[in-house]
């Protein structure tokens, strides 16, 4: 029994990262079924590592849908949305903001600033767009690639504005959207450190000719998180969250295609 413990101590440390732990998911003291548990998440960890060996920053999800695409028309004032879940989200849940107008959906689920910078090139500057809407940040504070200093997040945003301002592309910085906790890593407090990002991005949009877009005080409540009316988790959007956003945003890319 004694051996028993010292190995579930050792993968409770071993899967704090990225996975669930051990003691969540077991509720028995049941020898089998403590070995079954652990063999699952022997098996979720490889499955993982050798997702991130194979591809990281996951630049074939968009690959045939970018060739596809292919270049603007002409006079098209084509948009790139770049970010994680949320702005996944965005498009599946409500597909009729995307419909009709000129504007690519480039988020995935999960990712953290510098798997968005490695992919900018490929999913947004080879898109030729106008103007590209960075939605990022959240995912790093949770430390969902591994941890994450703020000073990183902001070097890591800085670089995606500096590569599309190079190729001629009129950069909208969202602020962070707010959350006072995050469902799959409790207790973080993430909401300071958005805070502080947040402020960042502002200042840094005024001092080098960015638009900075706030979603954040449009969605935040007293705590501070996300009102529960805009994210039933209280970090994705519902469909009222999103129509939150989306005169904002539209306001913003407005903005941004009247500027020189």
């Amino acid at each position: 029994m004694k051996n028993l413990k010292l190995a579930i101590a050792l993968l409770l440390f071993t899967f704090s990262v990225g996975s669930i732990a051990v003691a969540q998911e077991v509720k028995t003291t049941d020898s089998a079924e403590i070995k079954k548990a652990i063999e699952k998440q022997i098996k979720e960890k490889k499955a993982y590592e050798d997702w991130l060996k194979m591809d990281w920053p996951n630049l074939k999800r968009f690959r045939a849908d970018n060739e596809k695409i292919g270049l603007p028309a002409a006079g098209e004032k084509r948009v790139v949305f770049m970010g994680n879940s949320i702005t996944e989200g965005w498009i599946r849940n409500r597909p009729e903001f995307f419909k009709d107008r000129p504007y690519i959906n480039r988020g995935i689920s999960g990712q953290t600033t510098p798997q968005m910078l490695v992919r900018f090139r490929a999913d947004v500057i080879n898109l030729k767009p106008k103007v590209v809407v960075i939605l990022a940040g959240t995912n790093d504070i949770a430390g969902n690639t591994g941890p994450s200093t703020i000073e990183m997040i902001e070097d890591n945003l800085a670089s995606m504005a500096d590569l599309a301002k190079t190729n001629g592309i009129k950069v909208i910085m969202c602020s962070i959207l707010p959350a006072y906790d995050y469902p799959w890593k409790r207790g973080l407090k993430p909401y300071e450190k958005i805070i502080v990002v947040n402020k960042w991005m502002k200042d840094y949009a005024t001092t080098h000719g960015l638009i900075y877009l706030d979603y954040y005080s449009a969605l935040v409540d007293d705590r501070p998180g996300m009102k529960p009316e805009y994210a039933n988790d209280g970090v994705h959007p519902t469909n009222l969250g999103y129509g939150v956003m989306e005169p904002l945003v539209e306001k913003a890319i407005a903005q941004a295609l009247k500027s020189k």
